[in-house]
């Protein structure tokens, strides 16, 4: 596992300047409300802010929680406050209400609005009771900051920050503590915190990987508690569990989280595949800790420091240190590791476990290149497998084009879906690594990829690796004397091989070899359109076998 020092906190907060005016000005706000409409209220800031003004780290989104009134009013009034002073333009203003919805995690009307660049909502502190078998509270009501503080998830997210008194409050006398430890813990006893909300299973192992914090021993219990596991997959919308994965990849330590997934037996909740599906499947799952050994393999390769595998081609890692989006989905993929070559067919298609847990146990979709970049790195995976240099099909037509085509593989690198060549090079390593255990094979599988890489780069392959045909289509049917038809295409193929073999080509010089292929006979465009149609007439002969085949 990764090791992290977490950061030490402060004992006060420091507020910038335009956080000082802002605390100012609802002071008055409230003031104002007494005085004027015989309203009486308290504004709080609390959660993330609060931690992470004292963990030293700015924010830029402040949640202000109120006493006995509502977050759509008091923003309103306080809006209206800001007008009369001239410190702001009424019509510039707009007030957002975000309606309560529980799926979410948003169990309270909420108020949304920008003032001075800063984000704020505003919302009620609340008290709330829970069904048995459901995350959705039955009852919410005012509560205390006591009250609001215990419902919350961790105790370093339960601080309040006292804009009237200018001071840090810890109402359950545990979050400061915790905080200064380093440790991550439950207001709550953890099993009545997880049964009230499941999903703060997962923000419990997203925050421990975040700021490298240790998990409370009574919350790894409750983690693993039967009831838990199982009212994680029955209470928890899919889209909320993918959230807070996204999150998780994106953070500072990834391996920390994946370990934890493993070590709290959170695989099969997170990482789910609908029973519907798991009973067609092609073949078992690998072990889930599998992934963790991927994981660890891909840190140590980007972090540098990994003590048993030769050193990697810095190619092959620049563009994953570079691409924050490219080293999270690498990471989510080392998550999806052990459903590496599972498939299950529909009516429609073949699909792999990996896209199904990606859409439909996590319901990612396009978000980050999730749903296609993802798929993509496994298919990269198995295409690059035991990539060697002595190969005779990296030799034929000649190794420079076969090189280059290989690079150009969608799979392996498109940006249209996030894909790029070195980072289908270092995942294709890094499943190679995996069940390797002689120092022997690590360091020979290593020396493969730095020889393929190294021969790239003489090759001159990674600089047009996304060059376009040196002809486009109005180009190559004007040489032809033709109607463009899906003939075009496999010429502008053959057009991107010759100039893999000819980089120095020109225009003139590439229209001139089409001449005279096509002159010998070599590219003949009826023969091309026919075998693009029979391709075509086989496909839909299949297609209408495979249903009366169903029909019958």
């Amino acid at each position: 596992m990764s090791i992290r020092i977490a950061p030490q906190p402060r004992t006060e907060i420091e507020l910038t300047d335009t956080e000082s005016r802002l605390c100012t000005l609802l002071d008055e706000c409230t003031a104002h409300l007494k005085k004027e409409h015989g309203i009486i209220t308290a504004c709080r800031i609390n959660g993330g802010w609060v931690r992470d003004k004292l963990l030293g780290s700015q924010s830029n989104d402040i949640d202000v929680c109120l006493t006995d009134m509502m977050g759509v009013p008091f923003a309103e009034h306080f809006v209206s406050f800001l007008a009369e002073k001239k410190l702001l333009n009424m019509d510039e203003i707009k007030i957002a209400k975000i309606e309560s919805n529980p799926d979410q995690s948003k169990h309270l009307e909420t108020a949304r609005t920008t003032v001075f660049g800063i984000d704020l909502d505003f919302v009620n502190l609340r008290s709330e009771e829970y069904a048995e078998n459901s995350r959705i509270p039955t009852e919410i009501k005012f509560g205390t900051p006591l009250q609001d503080a215990m419902r919350r998830d961790i105790t370093i997210n339960s601080l309040f920050y006292n804009v009237h008194t200018r001071s840090v409050e810890d109402h359950i006398e545990k979050g400061l503590d915790d905080l200064r430890s380093g440790i991550i813990r439950t207001p709550l006893t953890p099993l009545e915190t997880f049964k009230d909300d499941p999903l703060r299973v997962i923000r419990c192992v997203r925050f421990a990987s975040r700021f490298g914090f240790e998990l409370d021993p009574e919350l790894r219990d409750a983690a693993q508690h039967p009831a838990i596991q199982e009212a994680l997959s029955l209470k928890i919308s899919r889209e909320r569990v993918g959230e807070e994965m996204d999150k998780m990849m994106k953070g500072p330590d990834p391996l920390r989280a994946i370990s934890l997934i493993d070590e709290l037996s959170l695989y099969p909740s997170i990482f789910y595949i609908p029973p519907q599906i798991m009973d067609i499947r092609s073949t078992s799952p690998q072990p889930f800790q599998h992934s963790v050994i991927a994981a660890r393999i891909l840190h140590s390769l980007l972090s540098g420091n990994a003590t048993h595998i030769p050193l990697v081609h810095p190619t092959i890692l620049s563009q994953a240190r570079n691409d924050p989006g490219l080293r999270a989905r690498l990471f989510f993929a080392t998550g999806v590791y052990p459903y590496t070559g599972i498939t299950y067919t529909t009516k429609k298609r073949k699909i792999s476990l990996v896209e199904a847990a990606i859409c439909e146990g996590l319901k990612l979709g396009s978000k980050n290149h999730y749903s296609d970049g993802i798929p993509a790195l496994f298919a990269a995976a198995e295409r690059l497998k035991n990539l060697d240099l002595s190969d005779d099909k990296l030799k034929v037509p000649s190794e420079r084009v076969a090189i280059g085509l290989l690079l150009r593989d969608k799979s392996v690198h498109y940006p249209i879906t996030g894909s790029h060549w070195t980072g289908s090079l270092l995942f294709s390593l890094v499943c190679e690594l995996v069940p390797l255990e002689n120092v022997i094979d690590i360091s020979d599988c290593v020396e493969r990829y730095n020889g393929f890489t190294r021969r790239v780069e003489e090759l001159g392959l990674d600089e047009i690796v996304d060059a376009k045909p040196i002809l486009n289509g109005h180009e190559v049917t004007q040489t032809f004397d033709a109607k463009p038809g899906p003939w075009t295409q496999s010429v502008l193929n053959k057009v991107v091989e010759w100039q893999l073999e000819y980089p120095s080509g020109t225009k003139d010089d590439c229209v001139a070899w089409l001449n005279a292929e096509k002159e010998a006979g070599r590219i003949n465009m009826d023969d091309l359109t026919a075998a693009h149609s029979g391709s075509k007439r086989i496909q839909a002969s299949d297609k209408s076998a495979k249903a009366k085949k169903m029909k019958r």
